[in-house]
């Protein structure tokens, strides 16, 4: 099966280490499921709106903002900052959206949400929540998937485990509310999915299996594990062993010894990925170019 009918949920996040093409991957989905009619936000989340966007680089932009901005038919796309969460949430609880405007105007209030343990995250968490709820004024919602980019592997695990944490320390109140429903949406499969990227080496794929675990103990569904930039193989297991042979009576001095030994590392990870992932992986070939040469060169793929 594709990846893309793989992952058919409203929320898919987009998860792993960094130089992994994980931005390329949330580009090049938003684009097929764009281009299949379905209307799509791409989402990367970043400390600041003034992080320069890697996301936009990918879809081939200028750049983004905190306001989702259409960039091509059925497709936009935003920077999702804890800021963003921070102020959309007391707009949301206070009785006066000018009292939150206010607010969020107070560098002290400010250092506090940033600072403080949690509230950060709490604000990724909903303004992902606030996206996932806008309407569409023909009904619906106005966004059918939202693919979030997450920047590291610690962002994906600390939003698995925000809502649990505030519910257990916050007894009552809005904020409880917000991690209630958070944990809702992230736990249940038929709403979230998520995608881990990884690499085609012992060590990246290893990690990347840790992460499936941390995620699937804190309940946040594991769609696939997607392994990128695998080289590819165009021998058989005989002839491989043929051209080992040659490249040993060599001494490995051969053109060539570098990409077969790295297509070797490939395969060994590709196997422990089979032997112990509980998810379904998707094994995806490299591609020429960069940035959204990249992402396109990659569509096809999906």
């Amino acid at each position: 099966m594709s990846l893309a009918r793989l992952v058919q949920r409203r929320l898919i996040i987009v998860t792993g280490k960094g130089g992994v093409g994980k931005t390329t991957l949330t580009a090049a989905l938003a684009r097929h499921y764009a281009e299949s009619r379905r209307r799509v936000l791409a989402a990367e989340i970043v400390p600041t709106a003034e992080t320069p966007s890697q996301l936009a680089i990918a879809l081939g932009v200028r750049g983004l903002t905190e306001e989702p901005q259409r960039i091509a038919p059925n497709l936009s796309a935003v920077l999702v900052t804890p800021t963003a969460g921070h102020h959309r949430f007391l707009q949301a609880s206070l009785p006066i959206k000018l009292l939150a405007d206010t607010a969020m105007r107070s560098q002290a209030l400010r250092k506090f949400l940033s600072a403080a343990p949690g509230f950060s995250d709490m604000g990724v968490m909903y303004r992902m929540l606030d996206l996932l709820r806008l309407p569409n004024p023909a009904g619906g919602h106005a966004y059918e998937i939202v693919l979030l980019d997450s920047p590291a592997t610690g962002h994906a695990l600390a939003l698995a485990q925000i809502p649990e944490f505030l519910i257990r320390v916050i007894p009552a109140g809005p904020i409880r509310r917000v991690a209630e429903e958070g944990l809702a949406v992230l736990t249940d499969p038929r709403i979230t999915g998520t995608l881990i990227v990884t690499l085609p080496e012992l060590l990246p794929v290893t990690e990347a299996l840790e992460l499936q675990e941390g995620l699937t103990k804190h309940r946040l569904p594991v769609s696939a594990i997607v392994v990128n930039r695998v080289p590819n193989d165009p021998f058989s297991k005989e002839e491989r062993a043929a051209v080992s042979e040659v490249l040993s009576a060599q001494g490995g001095l051969v053109l060539g010894a570098r990409e077969l030994r790295r297509i070797e590392r490939a395969q060994a990870a590709l196997a422990v990925l089979r032997e112990r992932a509980t998810a379904d992986h998707v094994v995806l070939s490299e591609v020429e170019g960069a940035g959204s040469h990249a992402t396109l060169a990659l569509l096809p793929a999906l």
